[in-house]
């Protein structure tokens, strides 16, 4: 398979042009349905009692927020490179840099604990069959699940994203049809709770308002990706319509998925002080409920799902982190070879390869110094997280400056929808910063390490900021 030798102006021209639902797959894919809703519903429980649903309603008028740039910049650019682009084109090219790298590692991270979730959600299917794995066996699956990610992500985009479409489908059918049965029976007096079809769940009741916004910090994480669907944008035939249209979609998607699914699993454990209880402390609600409200034949197809939905999202995030590698090398940073695209499938491979094995080695590092496969989800998730808020608010704040440019085709009072974003931003990387215990107290200094070193890297290399400016200047 050869390879094109004009790395510095590759562009990918895919045989089967991605379309809208493609690229919405890649950002539902990442964000993992099954998988957040499996896991991140129980915090939220434990601060905010009933509310749970309300609660993820205020992160979904959240997220909507912060959408709102990436819709309104993305009809005016498209590139590989995401907020690097995005950034880049509003703010100026160092920006762009600063903010694409932390972008980066926000998909490096999330890829990473993402290997973590595949193995996680392996030993959950296990357990529902009767077999538990031995300490540290964990990270052979991790192992497998990295080779089958790079097997998949090295064919052509359009066979990746497909193949998320399908998988996320299922997933989200299979977590209808879990709710849809929790309602029908509570409604019919046939459920093992007395609570009934409480909608108080959907209003704040007695939980303050500090702990609703606490513990939207926890939902806002479930849409943690919506925006990976931009890094394909090349790859389509008509970007400026697909990828804006892509990205609210994952968004409304999600939001609407999610409060349904959270309602559903709230009133199905008991709005009482015992079902909260039992929420808050179930080690995944999907499966609890299934077997308790179909049978365990369901919780073991839930488990089974949710395996195939992490390894989706693991496919979705090194996907995305491969076209940020591409996107950063072709306009000079990096390895030469991360900007070259496969002829046959237009895959730029060796950014691929690079991701892939990054993450999956990172995962396994963790392993051999005793952490568990739990470890290596949330500890690197809360690292992604923290780069997240930072690429999300150069977002933000590019959508402000081009407001206020000649012809820029929005209303002056749109702002006080990337201001409330920014708002909501900010006090997420709070809320990930104050009064946690180690190792979390770890990772804002990891996290911010990284994007320190962004900033040194553009800072120090004018000319690098000069190329990525003149490229820049030219696609947009």
């Amino acid at each position: 398979m050869s390879e094109t030798s004009a790395a510095q102006t590759a562009t990918p021209h895919t045989k089967r042009p991605l379309g809208t639902f493609e690229i919405t797959a890649i950002g539902i894919g990442f964000m993992g349905p099954v998988m957040a809703m499996s896991l991140n519903g129980i915090g939220v429980a434990g601060l905010v009692g009933k509310s749970v649903p309300f609660t993820f309603l205020v992160a979904f008028v959240g997220t909507l927020f912060v959408a709102y740039g990436f819709v309104r910049l993305t009809r005016k650019i498209t590139h590989a490179g995401s907020v690097y682009a995005l950034a880049g084109t509003t703010l100026g090219p160092k920006a762009g840099f600063f903010g694409g790298f932390a972008l980066l590692g926000t998909y490096i991270f999330f890829a990473a604990c993402i290997v973590g979730a595949c193995a996680v959600f392996f030993e959950a299917m296990l357990a529902e069959m009767g077999v538990v794995l031995a300490p540290g066996m964990w990270m052979i699956v991790a192992a497998v699940v990295g080779v089958a990610a790079l097997a998949l992500n090295l064919r052509e985009s359009a066979i990746v994203a497909r193949t998320l479409l399908g998988i996320g489908f299922v997933g989200i059918g299979a977590m209808l049809i879990l709710a849809i049965v929790i309602i029908v029976k509570i409604a019919a007096g046939d459920a093992p709770v007395s609570t009934g079809i409480d909608l108080s769940t959907l209003t704040p009741g007695d939980a303050p308002i500090t702990a609703i916004m606490t513990a939207a910090v926890f939902g806002f994480l479930s849409w943690a990706g919506f925006e990976s669907g931009t890094s394909l944008g090349e790859e389509s035939d008509d970007p400026k319509r697909h990828v804006p249209r892509a990205v609210l979609l994952a968004v409304i998607i999600g939001g609407l998925v999610y409060v349904f699914m959270m309602f559903a699993q709230t009133i199905g454990f008991g709005t009482d002080q015992a079902g909260i209880d039992a929420f808050a402390n179930a080690s995944s609600t999907l499966t609890t409920l299934a077997s308790t409200y179909i049978g365990p034949w369901f919780a073991v197809l839930i488990s089974i799902i949710a395996f195939l939905v992490a390894f989706g999202a693991l496919l979705s995030s090194s996907t995305a982190a491969s076209r940020l590698l591409f996107a950063l090398a072709r306009d000079g940073f990096g390895p030469k070879a991360f900007a070259r695209l496969n002829e046959r499938t237009q895959v730029p491979s060796a950014s691929v390869t690079v991701a892939v094995l990054l993450t999956t080695v990172m995962a396994l590092v963790l392993g051999v110094f005793g952490a568990t496969s739990v470890d290596a989800y949330y500890w690197y998730a809360t690292m992604g997280t923290l780069c997240m808020v930072v690429a999300y608010g150069m977002t933000a704040v590019g959508v402000i400056r081009h407001m206020f440019t000649p012809n820029s085709g929005i209303k002056k009072w749109e702002v006080i929808f990337p201001l409330l974003a920014l708002a909501f931003l900010i006090y997420v990387y709070v809320i990930q910063i104050v009064g946690q215990e180690p190792p979390y107290t770890y990772f804002p200094w990891l996290a911010g390490a990284w994007c320190i070193v962004g900033l040194i890297i553009v800072l120090s290399q004018p000319q690098l900021a000069k190329r990525i400016g003149a490229r820049l200047t030219v696609e947009d």
